[in-house]
């Protein structure tokens, strides 16, 4: 069975190994270090939302970052769901749809109207579990990125 809840800075160690996990998915070189910084810095400044998903036997096998942003069309904050990763051995047992129903009640205990996420084109996958529990695709917006 599945548990979910709010991690905290007692869990930086626990997500390490998800984080960077989930940036070598996106083909990122592995960073410990850099995740371990950059999400200690999440739990400091406290602007982010983190949920980690456990097995039964206690054991870190997934989590979601939510970043709040404010939206002025909506006169309301906006969550983006910036980053979503089960581990490969749990994956297809629910986790990711646990953890995504989870951020879904987090938001709306928090009086958040929209959540928002995007996901890469060819990731088929991950498309039909957002659509199948509700998320719709935009298309009335296109996302650009400028690097800097």
């Amino acid at each position: 069975m599945t548990t979910i809840r709010q991690a905290n800075i007692h869990d930086l160690e626990a997500l390490v190994p998800l984080v960077d996990g989930y940036r070598q998915f996106y083909a990122q070189v592995s960073h410990p270090e850099g995740v371990r910084r950059f999400m200690r810095e999440r739990f400091e400044k406290g602007d982010a939302h983190v949920l980690l998903a456990h097995d039964a036997d206690d054991q870190a096998i997934g989590f979601v970052q939510i970043f709040p942003v404010p939206a002025t069309t909506d006169l309301a904050p906006r969550w983006i769901l910036n980053d979503l990763f089960v581990t490969p051995e749990a994956r297809r047992h629910g986790t990711g749809s646990a953890l995504l129903r989870a951020a879904h009640e987090l938001a709306r205990s928090h009086g958040v109207p929209k959540l928002l996420l995007r996901t890469q084109v060819e990731n088929r996958t991950a498309q039909s579990r957002y659509e199948a529990l509700g998320w719709q695709r935009d298309e009335a917006f296109h996302t650009y990125l400028l690097t800097i």
